[in-house]
């Protein structure tokens, strides 16, 4: 056996034999562009989720905290405006918005953006007292009877109130995350807030908050007018 081993080892090294080919190598598998995008972004969010899932450990929140600095201003006085209306009511209103925006063609986990928003705040409810003309007064001359014309109550501007308005949740898709990250107003709520306000306004034209202003403000002249000594205080809206 021996030797039979040494023939076939020195018939190999004869100058005269052809060698041997090469074994033959798997060709090298290209990975499509269409398989990277996704992997990509699969990778962002991966990373993007597992940031958000660390803070949820014990310890690592002050590890990895931020430190909050105040470095703003003082506020700057634009104008003064002189104020003629008299607020005779407020009303404080609430509402939840649901607000949602889907793309066309796409999965709502893909693109698409869903909000729940509950908006607090207060409308106004006024009488304007400046602009009275010489025959919206009237008095007789013992000065004990007095009429007023003034016009109707109006509401003001809806204000949300911060403290008591939050987001409750918010999805969004994969690609409004990463346009999340990527953006210099990330999470912009404007669009709920707008909608929150106008909400709330409906709601006041319906609450019988002008009718509550007109009626405290009757009130108000009347108990004015009777303590300068007028007996006889009539109030009415034109």
């Amino acid at each position: 056996m021996e030797r039979t081993d040494a023939r076939t080892d020195r018939s190999e090294e004869e100058p005269g034999a052809e060698p041997r080919p090469a074994p033959a190598q798997p060709p090298r598998r290209r990975i499509s562009l269409w398989v990277k995008i996704p992997a990509v972004l699969l990778a962002l969010a991966a990373v993007l989720l597992l940031g958000t899932r660390l803070f949820l450990i014990p310890g690592l929140s002050t590890l990895f905290g931020t430190e909050t600095k105040d470095r703003t201003g003082p506020a700057v006085l634009k104008s003064l405006q002189d104020m003629s209306s008299y607020e005779a009511a407020v009303g404080n209103f609430q509402v939840v918005v649901d607000l949602e925006k889907d793309a066309a063609f796409l999965p709502d986990a893909i693109r698409g953006t869903r909000t729940l928003y509950v908006g607090a705040g207060t409308v106004g409810g006024s009488v304007a007292l400046g602009g009275l003309g010489k025959d919206d007064v009237t008095v007789d001359k013992d000065r004990t009877t007095a009429t007023l014309r003034l016009p109707h109550a109006t509401l003001g501007r809806p204000a949300l109130d911060p403290d008591r308005s939050y987001a409750v949740s918010k999805q969004r898709g994969l690609l409004d995350r990463l346009g999340d990250f990527f953006s210099d107003n990330p999470n912009d709520e404007r669009a709920v807030q707008q909608l929150a306000a106008k909400r709330i306004g409906e709601a006041a034209k319906d609450s019988g908050l002008t009718a509550r202003a007109e009626k405290n403000t009757t009130s108000m002249l009347q108990g004015l007018l009777h303590s300068l000594g007028f007996k006889n205080v009539t109030v009415t809206y034109k």
